[in-house]
């Protein structure tokens, strides 16, 4: 049978999802408990990979098994072999045309921003950091240039894999939340499909017009250029959270985790 699980994870001690060498990745973890509780391989598909530091709260994955366990025993079991920043968050059964990543219609992600004259230290790891104010107005006039099907070559990373840098962002939306000394800042992007450090190129651009280095109308000057070298440097990893994949309601799967209500 198909089974599909929901994953949440801090990515700060871990080079991403995608499995290395060095075994110090999500996937490797993953596949592990996976193999502890099932007594055999087990090798899993992901919605989406992430990078080292990227977090996640509802990465989709799926595998196949022979193994008939009840759902509930495939949760506790799996997470008791999980470390403790890695846990499955819900676990169903699917039909064997189910795939979490070509099924996905949509991604979603997060990137929780500090802005404070003093670094992170409890947050370390969880939110990006800027000590220079931010203008809404202007973040958000620049962010609706992106709103759209574009190519998106001006905030693609090198290494990037992807076939086309034509995608469509259906969201960017920003909210503030104002403490005494220091202001969060959540953006929440969705599109059919991201490239490879798309949003942390995206947040580079935002940061730069919002602390007023560059003006709202840069930014469709950046994605006009179709070159990494007209936007700006690529921005930490650490504020970065996939929310997870977008599918049709046919599959019944669940569209959040409980992890989804700590993120600020």
């Amino acid at each position: 049978m198909r089974i599909a699980f929901g994953v949440a994870y801090s990515g700060t001690a871990y080079e991403g999802w995608q499995s290395q060498l060095s075994g110090n990745t999500v996937q490797d973890k993953l596949e592990s408990a996976l193999a502890r509780f099932a007594a055999q391989p087990v090798r899993v598909m992901c919605a989406g990979r992430t990078d080292a530091g990227v977090h996640a709260l509802m990465q989709v994955v799926h595998f196949d098994t022979g193994l008939q366990r009840d759902m509930s025993s495939w949760l506790r079991g799996v997470n008791a072999f999980l470390p403790p920043d890695i846990a499955v968050q819900w676990v169903r059964e699917v039909p064997e045309d189910f795939h979490c990543r070509a099924g996905a219609v949509a991604r979603r992600y997060a990137y929780v921003l500090l802005e404070s004259p003093v670094r992170p230290s409890v947050e370390a790891g969880r939110v990006g950091w800027t000590y220079r104010p931010l203008s809404e107005a202007a973040m958000r006039e620049a962010a609706s240039h992106l709103i759209g099907k574009h190519d998106f070559s001006s905030f693609r990373a090198a290494q990037c894999q992807a076939k086309s840098p034509v995608k469509t962002l259906t969201t960017i939306s920003l909210s503030p939340r104002s403490g005494r000394d220091s202001k969060y800042w959540r953006f929440e992007f969705e599109a059919d499909a991201f490239l490879h450090h798309m949003i942390r190129n995206i947040m580079g651009c935002l940061v730069s017009v919002g602390q007023g280095k560059q003006s709202p109308q840069w930014m469709a000057e950046v994605l006009a250029a179709r070159s990494r070298n007209a936007a700006a440097p690529t921005f930490s990893p650490s504020g970065l959270y996939f929310l997870g994949p977008v599918y049709d309601k046919r599959w019944g799967l669940p569209d959040r985790t409980a992890a989804y209500d700590w993120l600020p």
